[in-house]
């Protein structure tokens, strides 16, 4: 009887010890309460699907994942699912695919980078209801996305006051992707201030179709080059690279020629330390990070659209560089300009449209 009774206490104290252990091991691996707070914040997650010029097109895809990896730092992420991560996309077909596995990773903000993401990630967001996506060019109507645009015609107005005071030979050039809205306004952000720096300076405008083709992007710097051009700014994405491309060679050929090219979206003056006047910025990595930072803090904007300009240094101008014979003229100009658009005393064209009628007066 006593070896029954002592079986029977050795058998319930090793099952509450179960229990205890069990009841431990469930509050270990509990996620935190994000209502009160919690570790959870450390962990929230984001992740982009880049459009067909990849992440190192060191454009606008580059200048977005630059922005992740910096919200990564600020936050103790590491790469890769929980973290940070991006998706690739070597075609059209694969903007879906790459939103809808990053949402069923569970990343808790997924990032459609580019206006051609439009479709998908309008389809997806209605698909994985439950997540949160951001769509940068474009807007996309669900409550679960959140829309991020930007007022590029300020930063190609700028662009274009350099163009013009550079210039020795009156005509320069635009290369431009495809003719979508966003390029529109680089466009007519350029030509508006080429007109108010330089009236008399011609603008030759040319689209190459493409954001991924920089052999075809040096084809046409090549002959806007010929052709008397002597500053050509670019908003082609790494079709751009091509354009840079062709002025080093040309640069390198005869080193007293005057020949200039602009850069876009990021500062790219990397991309031929001689020949890279300024760079047009389109700061898709704030953006990126200002609005992973407000969802991380449960304020997720869904359903709006957040736009960003020169009052929100959303976009700007790089600096000019040091071997331009004009450089303080530039620069002057720049900051004058820059203190007229703030204070609201011109509104810069963002359509071909809207530059009929503008006037720098």
């Amino acid at each position: 009887m006593k070896k029954r009774k002592i079986g029977m206490a050795l058998s319930l104290v090793l099952a509450a010890g179960t229990l205890l252990g069990a009841c431990g091991k469930s509050d270990t691996n509990k996620p935190a309460d994000t209502s009160k707070g919690g570790d959870k914040e450390k962990a929230f997650s984001v992740a982009m699907v880049t459009d067909v010029g990849g992440v190192d097109d060191k454009s606008f895809n580059q200048s977005a994942w630059e922005g992740l990896k910096d919200f990564g730092k600020d936050n103790g992420l590491k790469k890769g699912k929980g973290g940070f991560d991006y998706a690739q996309s070597t075609s059209d077909a694969d903007y879906s695919t790459n939103l809808n596995t990053l949402a069923r990773q569970g990343f808790d903000l997924v990032y459609g980078i580019g206006f051609l993401m439009h479709a998908a990630v309008d389809e997806i967001s209605q698909q994985q209801a439950k997540s949160k996506f951001a769509i940068v060019d474009d807007e996309v109507k669900q409550p679960n996305v959140a829309s991020i645009m930007f007022k590029e015609q300020e930063a190609a107005f700028l662009a274009g006051v350099a163009a013009a005071l550079q210039t020795k030979t009156n005509h320069i050039g635009f290369i431009g992707g495809m003719k979508i809205p966003v390029i529109e306004r680089f466009e007519s952000g350029f030509l508006a201030g080429v007109k108010a720096a330089k009236p008399e300076a011609k603008v030759d405008v040319q689209y190459s179709g493409a954001f991924d083709k920089a052999e075809l992007g040096g084809t046409i710097a090549s002959k806007m080059y010929s052709t008397g051009a002597d500053v050509i700014f670019h908003a082609a994405g790494a079709t751009g690279n091509g354009l840079f491309k062709e002025a080093g060679d040309l640069k390198k050929k005869d080193p007293s020629r005057e020949i200039w090219a602009i850069g876009v979206d990021r500062d790219q003056n990397d991309m031929g330390p001689d020949v890279v006047l300024t760079s047009a910025m389109k700061r898709v990595d704030v953006a990126v990070k200002d609005l992973s930072t407000k969802a991380k803090d449960g304020k997720f904007p869904g359903g709006q659209t957040t736009t960003y300009g020169l009052q929100e240094d959303g976009v700007g101008l790089a600096p000019i560089n040091s071997k331009a014979s004009n450089k303080d003229a530039i620069d002057k100009a720049v900051k004058e300009w820059v203190e007229k658009i703030k204070s609201g005393a011109i509104k810069v064209p963002g359509t071909l449209e809207e530059l009929k009628t503008f006037s720098a007066k």
